[in-house]
């Protein structure tokens, strides 16, 4: 996406990354945090959230704030605990990004394992669910909130053998369409979906072990696209999905 970030894009606001320990996760709490935003870095491996902590602080950026949970345990419970740990620190969100994910086996989902299948499901779709449901009263109070799904080519048309990821990508667009529409006209949260397609990071090596890490375009490519979505130049885009070129 040819789009030039103001310097200032992002300042004052407050920003919760999931899967922000490496990847993707990791590249877009770097670019929102020097452009001005206060991060919340969840994940589930502290000592990854902790480096990227110190990147940001390097940085000069305002201090980010850490989030470890692990998405594949995590309950109801500990999500209203992190609501209202948010509340009680910041008093809002004005953007999320879900980016956190696990690929699975690629196998025929008749021969899938039923807790392995729902393993999967858990952290792709199911806790993505909670987590937008119990922070949306956060994502309220800003003036302008972002609330961002990430998805998949396999998320908008599922393809055989990638079972449960597929699955869970293709229910990610169904929620993130459904609330786009029902919080269109009653909030100021705007709702939106990324595929950031053929991307080097762990994942899409272990996905496609044979491919040349060279030939796929690197995190930071990605950056203008989720910094136009998360900052306030994409008010008006809602319930739209953007696939990174």
């Amino acid at each position: 996406m040819d789009y030039q970030a103001p310097q200032d894009l992002l300042n004052d606001k407050v920003i919760l990354i999931t899967g922000a320990g490496d990847g993707i996760g990791k590249e877009a709490a770097l670019a929102y945090a020097g452009h001005g935003a206060t991060v919340v870095l969840l994940g589930k491996t502290t000592s990854k959230l902790e480096q990227v902590y110190d990147e940001i602080i390097n940085m000069g950026a305002p201090e980010p704030g850490i989030a470890a949970m692990d998405l594949a345990l995590t309950t109801s419970d500990d999500i209203r605990q992190l609501a209202d740990t948010l509340e009680t620190r910041y008093g809002r969100l004005d953007g999320l990004l879900h980016n956190a994910a696990v690929l699975g086996t690629r196998i025929p989902a008749e021969h899938y394992d039923i807790d392995k299948w729902m393993a999967v499901m858990q952290v792709n779709f199911n806790a993505v669910f909670s987590l937008t449901r119990l922070l949306l009263p956060l994502l309220r109070q800003s003036k302008a909130a972002s609330l961002l799904f990430t998805s998949s080519s396999v998320g908008a048309k599922p393809r055989a053998y990638w079972g449960p990821y597929a699955v869970s990508k293709y229910a990610v667009e169904g929620l993130a369409k459904l609330l786009a529409e029902e919080l269109e006209n009653t909030s100021y949260i705007r709702v939106n979906i990324i595929n950031p397609g053929a991307t080097r990071t762990r994942m899409r090596a272990t996905a496609f072990p044979n491919e040349n890490p060279a030939e796929v375009k690197s995190t930071q490519t990605l950056m203008p696209l989720y910094l136009y979505l998360m900052g306030d130049d994409s008010i008006g885009n809602n319930g739209e999905t953007f696939n990174a070129a």
